[in-house]
Protein backbone atom coordinates (compact mmCIF):
# COMPACT_ATOMS: atom_id res chain seq x y z
CA UNK A 1 0.00 0.00 0.00
CA UNK A 2 1.21 3.64 -0.70
CA UNK A 3 2.13 5.92 1.79
CA UNK A 4 1.17 9.29 2.04
CA UNK A 5 3.53 12.62 2.90
CA UNK A 6 1.64 12.19 6.33
CA UNK A 7 2.10 8.36 6.62
CA UNK A 8 6.59 9.28 5.67
CA UNK A 9 6.23 12.43 8.38
CA UNK A 10 4.83 10.59 11.21
CA UNK A 11 7.07 7.13 10.51
CA UNK A 12 10.14 10.11 10.53
CA UNK A 13 9.20 11.17 13.76
CA UNK A 14 9.12 8.29 15.22
CA UNK A 15 12.77 7.88 14.13
CA UNK A 16 14.30 11.22 14.85
CA UNK A 17 14.91 13.54 17.74
CA UNK A 18 12.34 15.35 18.03
CA UNK A 19 13.07 18.74 20.00
CA UNK A 20 11.32 21.92 21.58
CA UNK A 21 11.60 25.58 20.88
CA UNK A 22 12.93 25.84 24.59
CA UNK A 23 15.35 22.67 23.96
CA UNK A 24 16.41 24.14 20.63
CA UNK A 25 17.87 27.66 22.17
CA UNK A 26 19.54 25.70 24.69
CA UNK A 27 21.00 23.86 22.66
CA UNK A 28 21.85 26.89 20.15
CA UNK A 29 23.36 29.00 23.14
CA UNK A 30 25.71 25.92 23.66
CA UNK A 31 27.14 25.99 20.09
CA UNK A 32 24.61 23.54 17.96
CA UNK A 33 24.45 24.65 14.40
CA UNK A 34 20.68 25.15 13.51
CA UNK A 35 19.91 24.93 9.62
CA UNK A 36 16.63 26.26 8.11
CA UNK A 37 15.51 23.81 5.35
CA UNK A 38 12.54 25.99 4.10
CA UNK A 39 12.58 27.78 0.23
CA UNK A 40 14.18 30.93 0.09
CA UNK A 41 10.77 32.60 -0.63
CA UNK A 42 9.43 31.32 2.47
CA UNK A 43 12.61 33.16 4.48
CA UNK A 44 10.94 36.74 3.68
CA UNK A 45 7.69 35.87 4.88
CA UNK A 46 7.55 34.51 8.11
CA UNK A 47 11.66 35.59 9.12
CA UNK A 48 14.49 33.61 10.31
CA UNK A 49 15.76 32.43 13.61
CA UNK A 50 19.26 34.85 14.53
CA UNK A 51 22.06 32.69 13.25
CA UNK A 52 20.22 29.97 11.77
CA UNK A 53 22.06 28.86 8.32
CA UNK A 54 19.81 28.32 5.35
CA UNK A 55 20.26 25.02 3.27
CA UNK A 56 16.83 24.42 1.26
CA UNK A 57 15.37 20.80 1.55
CA UNK A 58 15.97 20.73 -2.42
CA UNK A 59 19.67 20.64 -2.23
CA UNK A 60 20.07 19.38 1.39
CA UNK A 61 22.01 15.88 0.33
CA UNK A 62 24.59 17.73 -1.53
CA UNK A 63 25.37 20.46 1.22
CA UNK A 64 25.44 17.39 3.66
CA UNK A 65 27.83 15.37 1.58
CA UNK A 66 31.20 15.81 1.81
CA UNK A 67 32.30 14.57 -1.23
CA UNK A 68 30.00 17.13 -3.06
CA UNK A 69 31.28 20.49 -5.13
CA UNK A 70 28.34 22.09 -2.71
CA UNK A 71 28.75 20.78 0.55
CA UNK A 72 28.65 23.23 3.26
CA UNK A 73 31.24 23.07 5.95
CA UNK A 74 28.23 24.36 8.71
CA UNK A 75 27.22 20.23 7.97
CA UNK A 76 30.08 18.71 10.38
CA UNK A 77 29.45 15.31 11.27
CA UNK A 78 31.23 15.89 14.36
CA UNK A 79 29.30 18.64 15.66
CA UNK A 80 25.50 18.82 16.76
CA UNK A 81 22.99 20.09 13.99
CA UNK A 82 19.33 21.13 14.50
CA UNK A 83 16.77 21.62 11.22
CA UNK A 84 13.81 23.65 11.39
CA UNK A 85 11.06 23.90 8.79
CA UNK A 86 7.94 26.18 8.80
CA UNK A 87 6.10 23.38 11.00
CA UNK A 88 7.91 20.19 11.50
CA UNK A 89 7.11 17.92 8.15
CA UNK A 90 9.84 18.60 5.96
CA UNK A 91 12.62 19.04 9.22
CA UNK A 92 11.80 15.32 10.45
CA UNK A 93 11.87 13.72 6.82
CA UNK A 94 15.40 15.67 6.18
CA UNK A 95 16.84 14.72 9.80
CA UNK A 96 15.80 11.15 8.75
CA UNK A 97 18.27 11.30 5.33
CA UNK A 98 20.80 12.69 7.06
CA UNK A 99 21.19 9.92 10.02
CA UNK A 100 21.18 7.55 6.29
CA UNK A 101 24.22 9.50 5.05
CA UNK A 102 25.83 8.90 8.39
CA UNK A 103 24.72 11.66 10.39
CA UNK A 104 24.29 10.63 14.17
CA UNK A 105 24.46 13.94 16.25
CA UNK A 106 21.14 15.56 14.64
CA UNK A 107 17.74 16.49 15.44
CA UNK A 108 15.20 18.75 14.31
CA UNK A 109 12.69 21.82 15.88
CA UNK A 110 9.22 19.83 16.26
CA UNK A 111 6.61 22.12 14.85
CA UNK A 112 9.12 24.10 13.21
CA UNK A 113 9.63 28.13 13.27
CA UNK A 114 5.66 28.22 14.37
CA UNK A 115 6.32 26.16 17.19
CA UNK A 116 9.67 28.57 17.28
CA UNK A 117 7.63 32.30 17.63
CA UNK A 118 4.11 30.96 19.66
CA UNK A 119 7.19 30.01 22.37
CA UNK A 120 7.52 33.71 22.36
CA UNK A 121 11.17 33.53 20.30
CA UNK A 122 12.06 36.43 18.50
CA UNK A 123 12.67 35.95 14.35
CA UNK A 124 14.64 38.41 12.65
Amino acid sequence: MAKSATDLVKEAKQQVENLTPDQVKEQVSNGATLIDIRESEELGSSGRIAGSVHAPRGLLEFYADESMPYHKPEFDKTKRIILHCASGGRSALAVKTLKEMGYENVAHLDGGIKAWKEAGYPTE
